[in-house]
């Protein structure tokens, strides 16, 4: 199982600077943070498109082709880019001109996106939500097979009378991820495309998202595929286990309930992370040894090939978010892969 991170380049309150940091030193801390992420050995480094003021990233391929001049092994990776309210052509040449850039280590995540705001922004139709991904995905697809694009247009997309498409990437084919959140829906479509999926859990108890994997693997099998599973999931570490619920709980609790406001969810109670870091709960965070164990439970239950997870769900001092970085690297990788290895 590969451990790597993912970010959404947040920017709320920075307990030590007493304000958010500003989007150029968020941006210099992401660059620091990926690059701590490859020298640490870890397998891959992605950064998810958001159109809100509490996040810096809007533009992924951007940002990761600043870190593939910055990093020498680490995959790099969207986490997601919102494919329905984008140009497929575009997000092609992107990630393309990435993968040449970076010596083959990219790849495009894609997905239906958890917030709406890009929608109106580029004019589309939330109604259209569902039928954008479909067709735009259906486009993405065949950009990747070859060259020379024969496209009948839709609804949403035009007519591609076998025109040229490039640059061509290093891999043939672009690796193309379809990440969700936990629908069967996904779940089959990824399978039924042979797609490997990204599925985050972000709340409650694991175990209720046994029944997705299974649907993906089942699907994808049954249409002459081989699966590919990542897990997404939150967390923070430091060196006393007490320390990285400290430190956490605060950052976490300011973010979740923001967006619960949004949502009409529950407010989450401070106690809520201490019991969300057990093995029931869907939060890795914790000392070295707790999220090894943790990795290792969601490795019995999953089978996974990669598992993600995102330290700075809110701001959190950048010193020890690199350490966080450095322990994942050096603590908790190695005892997994220990515990993984064929005996």
């Amino acid at each position: 199982m590969e451990i790597g991170l993912y970010t959404f380049g947040e920017r709320t309150l920075d307990p030590e600077l007493g304000r958010p940091p500003t989007p150029q030193e968020r941006l210099e801390r992401l660059l620091q943070e990926a690059e701590l992420a490859d020298q640490a050995g870890l397998a891959v480094y992605a950064v998810g498109e958001h159109h809100r003021e509490e996040y810096v990233v809007s533009a992924p391929a951007v940002v990761l082709a600043a870190l593939a001049a910055r990093t020498r092994r680490i995959r790099l990776a969207s986490a997601v880019v919102v494919l329905g309210s984008e140009d497929p052509i575009r997000v092609f040449q992107q990630f393309a001109t990435l993968d040449l850039l970076s010596g083959g280590r990219a790849e495009l995540w894609v997905g239906r996106g958890s917030f709406t705001e890009s929608f109106p922004l580029f004019g589309y139709r939330l109604e259209d939500y569902e039928a954008l991904f479909e067709e735009k995905l259906a486009l993405l697809l065949k950009l990747r097979r070859g060259e020379r694009v024969d496209w009948p247009g839709g609804r949403f997309t035009r007519p591609i009378p076998g025109l040229g498409v490039y640059p061509r990437p290093l891999q043939d084919p672009l690796p193309v991820w379809v990440a969700a959140g936990g629908t069967p829906e996904s779940a089959v479509r990824a399978g039924r495309l042979g797609l490997p999926l990204v599925l985050a859990i972000i709340g409650g108890d694991p175990r209720r998202f046994v029944p997705f994997a299974q649907l993906y693997r089942e699907t994808a099998r049954a249409h002459g595929h081989t699966p590919r599973l990542a897990l997404a999931a939150h967390g923070f570490l430091a060196e006393d286990d007490g320390e990285a619920l400290r430190l956490a709980t605060p950052a976490f609790l300011q973010v979740m309930n923001r967006i619960g406001r949004e949502r009409g969810w529950r407010p989450l109670a401070p106690d809520h992370f201490a019991r969300s870091r057990g093995l029931g709960g869907a939060d890795f965070i914790g000392d070295p040894e707790r999220v090894a164990e943790k990795a290792l439970y969601w490795q019995e239950l999953f089978q996974p090939e990669r598992l993600l997870l995102q330290l700075t769900v809110g701001t959190l001092p950048h010193r020890k978010v690199l350490r966080a970085i450095e322990l994942l690297g050096a603590e908790v990788l190695p005892r997994v892969q220990k515990a993984l290895a064929p005996s």
